[in-house]
């Protein structure tokens, strides 16, 4: 599994394409939504999946281990939404923590981890 993630507009799915080589045929785009098709090998915008979760009630990383498919196989992008100003709304700051909670278990279970700023990468992992 590998991890990527950084602010938005950062460059993270053009780093991610330059370094495994694949289309956007090859991605998942999240939306705001419960919904992951796990049968493409890049998940991209994992942060409105989050959100989606957090509106449910639910934990994110409990929802996506329930998934038959992998994850293991997967390069996942996210942006990362703790940098800034904590949000007033409960629900911005709930998903903020549970953007981070996600990331952290992402973390540990990758191979390999990047953080991506201004369009280069660093590998943390």
């Amino acid at each position: 599994m590998i991890l990527i993630f950084g602010g938005a507009y950062q460059g993270k799915l053009e780093y991610a394409k330059e370094h495994w080589n694949f289309s956007d045929d090859d991605a998942f785009f999240c939306e705001e939504n419960l919904t992951i098709d796990l049968s493409k090998k890049v998940i991209c915008g994992l942060e409105k999946f989050i959100y989606a979760c957090v509106l449910e009630g639910v934990e994110a990383k409990d929802v996506l281990k329930t998934y038959n498919e992998p994850l293991c196989d997967k390069i996942w992008i996210v942006d990362d939404i703790s940098q800034g100003v904590v949000p007033i709304e409960p629900d911005r700051r709930a998903w903020r923590e549970s953007v981070g909670r996600t990331l952290l278990w992402l973390g540990k279970e990758s191979d390999e981890v990047h953080r991506v700023f201004c369009g280069l990468g660093q590998k943390l992992k």
